[in-house]
């Protein structure tokens, strides 16, 4: 891991966003990440407080030049949260910066639908796709199963996981756009590439850990246990 390599893991509530009370229960992260020698730097799920992460990442002397989306659901990219709250996210932080939002295609609709946004503001990827940030490479791993465009972010040693994996548990399959079959092919095949070494970074603050490697991971997280599709859901599915 590079100390050119910029990384700060936030929790809202406590590093941003401090005094709302939705912030803190939701125990979200959002993530900065990029290169300290171009300045170059893009937010992962930046909601709640938008301007004041931009500003954080401006007081470390980078600039924010994008955006990455690890789904659609308001507490990651804003919208209104369970019908009643609004969440500030991606677009109101386009309106400090104008950079783009870069998302899974399958995503792409649920994205807009939630958030207000019109195509010209998002960038559409696919599995295995890359964005560079500076020197740095970005590889966006599609992981349906929480939402349909759910994607895992994989660079410079570390895995951004958003709702797929958390170090206990796994994101939720009811919600619209689940799907409990695609969620175990997500964790058993699709991050199989994702080596033992590779240091898991959750969407939320759910275990006493803000962070764990993916062999710890894979020791103790029970979603990951089952050997088939059919063990799974017998499981979990419900």
């Amino acid at each position: 891991m590079s100390e050119r390599f910029y990384f700060r893991q936030l929790l809202a509530g406590r590093d941003f966003a401090v005094g709302d009370p939705v912030a803190t229960s939701m125990r979200n992260f959002t993530y900065a990440l990029g290169d300290r020698e171009t300045s170059d730097a893009v937010l992962v799920d930046p909601a709640y407080s938008p301007a004041e992460l931009v500003a954080l990442v401006e007081g470390d002397q980078m600039n924010v030049t994008g955006v990455l989306a690890t789904h659609y659901h308001p507490d990651h990219v804003g919208g209104t949260l369970m019908g009643e709250q609004h969440v500030a996210g991606v677009k109101e932080l386009r309106a400090i910066v104008d950079v783009s939002v870069h998302v899974q295609h399958e995503e792409v609709e649920w994205v807009k639908a939630r958030t207000g946004l019109g195509d010209e503001a998002l960038v559409a990827h696919h599995d295995g796709d890359q964005l560079s940030v500076g020197a740095f490479d970005v590889t966006m791993l599609h992981t349906p199963g929480h939402t349909p465009g759910s994607q895992c972010l994989l660079v410079e040693g570390r895995l951004l996981s958003g709702d797929t994996l958390f170090i206990d548990g796994c994101g939720r399959t009811d919600f619209p756009g689940g799907n409990a079959r695609d969620m175990f092919h997500s964790l058993s095949e699709r991050l199989a590439v994702v080596s033992d070494d590779t240091i898991l970074y959750p969407g939320h603050l759910y275990s006493p850990e803000s962070s764990l490697s993916m062999g710890d991971v894979r020791e103790r997280n029970d979603v990951l246990a089952p050997q088939s599709e059919e063990q799974w859901l017998a499981r979990f599915g419900s």
